[in-house]
């Protein structure tokens, strides 16, 4: 499905450039972003590596593990179904975790091993589904891990200065997202 969409967006942009008489500097354009995505990649990999190893090395200390009990009365609250499962309890500690710092990279196999518990569970706990992607997807965020190393890779100064914007602006996307979520879930009981 991706895959189409994607085709479909670069054969529509190219259809528009050459209407508009700009195919020469679009065609540069992707030689140009061909070009730069390689050093980027490269050097991103080396900081997400980092925040990886860091991530393992929080799982195997305790240290995951602590973060995550901190976290399962808020857990409890937001999934009451779900949270009766220690399985379900513990996926849901993880992904939050990783969200906290910023590793959204590992986050998704938790995020995943949750909504695959949680649909097993049957239609009581399936009801707990959006809230868990409106969770994953605005992440809370204390460490912006990601986004600081795109920033050091684009040759910010201080790639960590953004950290007042990104605690506001994930505060506000995840008290708006669980809003959305609670005012829907009454507005529309049946919707899943």
């Amino acid at each position: 499905m991706l895959g189409t969409l994607f085709t479909l967006i670069f054969l529509l942009s190219l259809y528009f450039s050459v209407l508009s008489g700009n195919a020469a500097q679009t065609g540069n354009a992707l030689l140009l972003g061909a070009q730069e995505a390689i050093p980027f990649c490269l050097g991103i990999a080396g900081s997400l590596c980092f925040w990886s190893a860091w991530m393992e090395l929080a799982e195997r200390c305790g240290l995951a593990a602590r973060l995550s009990d901190l976290l399962r009365p808020l857990l409890r609250r937001l999934f009451p179904r779900s949270s009766q499962s220690g399985e379900i309890l513990s996926a849901l500690g993880e992904n939050l975790s990783a969200n906290l710092l910023g590793l959204g990279n590992a986050a998704t196999p938790a995020g995943i091993r949750a909504a695959r518990a949680m649909a097993a569970l049957g239609e009581p706990a399936r009801d707990e589904l959006p809230l868990l992607v409106v969770l994953n997807t605005a992440s809370l965020q204390l460490v912006p891990g990601t986004i600081a190393a795109v920033r050091a890779s684009a040759g910010a100064a201080a790639p960590f200065d953004i950290m007042p914007a990104v605690w506001l602006s994930s505060l506000l996307s995840v008290c708006a997202g669980l809003g959305a979520a609670s005012i829907l879930k009454r507005r529309w009981p049946s919707c899943r």
